[in-house]
């Protein structure tokens, strides 16, 4: 029997149904989740994923919190640098008194 979804992937189970686009976008985030993750904890390329947002490394068992797609989304990534100083933390305190400023100033 031959191979019927070389160009659509996993995605061929919906066949023409809900459009190009929306089936591209579903084969990326399914592309992406169902890879093998370098984990965080022993390096190995060894973290599947669980369930959403629980993923955990096969070789040392170590089971974490991450992305619902991706162990370590953008944000998760922008925040361990802030923490390590590698990123300039933004002060939003002083922005909130400014507008508190103008607020009662207006009234």
């Amino acid at each position: 029997m031959a191979k019927r979804t070389k160009k659509v992937g996993s995605v061929g189970r919906y066949q023409a149904r809900y459009g190009v686009r929306a089936r591209t976008q579903v084969r990326n985030v399914e592309i992406q989740q169902k890879t093998k993750h370098v984990c965080p904890n022993c390096g190995h390329q060894k973290v599947k994923r669980i369930s959403t947002g629980i993923w955990q490394c096969k070789k040392c068992e170590n089971k974490f919190a991450g992305g619902a797609y991706i162990p370590q989304t953008e944000a998760g990534q922008n925040v361990k640098k802030m923490l390590r100083g590698e990123i300039e933390i933004p002060k939003i305190t002083q922005e909130k008194d400014v507008k508190e400023e103008n607020k009662s100033g207006k009234t």
